[in-house]
């Protein structure tokens, strides 16, 4: 038997998921695979509101989903799967633990400060970035957090400890790192993957880490307008996951 444990995404992204992320489940349950979705820290049924949500406690939150996941299934393979921006914490979680699983991350996330800016898209960013155009959406977010006003965005406020955390984050893999990594992304159609992932591939692959990288025809399911299920996505996991575990 092989465990399996999720790191979701944040914010409004962890809710547009939930769906698939619990088909994939399912279907690695019925597999053999023993998986675990824990909700973190001022998310999902979690106790604690978003706002006060901190990075490190979310590292200590899936620290001890992971040592409750291996304390009933000590043997096996071990998997780390992640959806969009899991994949730096998950990064943040193996330099602080120094656990080294499989990876299989979807959609990851490479650049914290880039994502920050793109979670500040909506409409109170767009305004402050109108008004002032030398001032980023990140440099104004963290303007009105140090000043203790609340950034809402999207019916979310990160805390400012949050955004900083994430707004440093780079995904990177500590050095001679011995597990497999694992890339999907979806896309109109399949092929090959976008840029960004094929040269983290080539530059795992360099370091010596065995890594893929593919692009498979689906939603970006993550996302309110886009919501829906992603089959091939589902099947490809299924595909890598069994292959990981032979």
């Amino acid at each position: 038997m092989g465990t399996v444990l999720y790191f979701p995404p944040f914010a409004g992204e962890m809710n547009e998921s939930r769906r698939m992320a619990a088909l994939t489940a399912r279907a690695l349950a019925s597999r053999g695979w023993l998986v675990l979705q824990p909700d973190l820290g001022g998310c999902g049924d979690s106790e604690g509101d978003f706002g006060c949500a901190a990075w490190h406690g979310w590292i200590e939150d899936m620290d001890a989903a992971w040592n409750w996941l291996i304390g009933r299934a000590p043997e096996g393979r071990r998997v780390l799967w992640t959806l969009r921006a899991g994949s730096l914490l998950a990064d943040g979680w193996l330099y602080a633990t120094g656990h080294r699983p499989d990876l299989l991350l979807w959609q990851p996330v490479l650049d914290g400060e880039q994502y920050l800016q793109q979670f500040l898209r909506p409409e109170p960013a767009r305004r402050a970035s109108a008004e002032t155009s030398v001032c980023p959406a990140i440099a104004w977010m963290r303007e009105r957090l140090d000043g203790g006003v609340a950034v809402e965005v999207a019916g979310y406020a990160p805390s400012l400890s949050l955004a900083q955390n994430l707004a440093v984050a780079r995904f990177s893999l500590p050095e001679g790192y011995g597990g497999r990594v694992d890339m999907i992304e979806t896309g109109l159609w399949a092929g090959a993957p976008s840029s960004p992932l094929a040269a983290l591939r080539e530059t795992l692959a360099a370091s010596g880490v065995r890594a893929t990288a593919c692009k498979v025809a689906g939603p970006a399911f993550w996302q309110a307008q886009a919501a829906g299920e992603a089959p091939a996505l589902l099947e490809k996991t299924l595909a890598v996951l069994d292959g990981a575990r032979s």
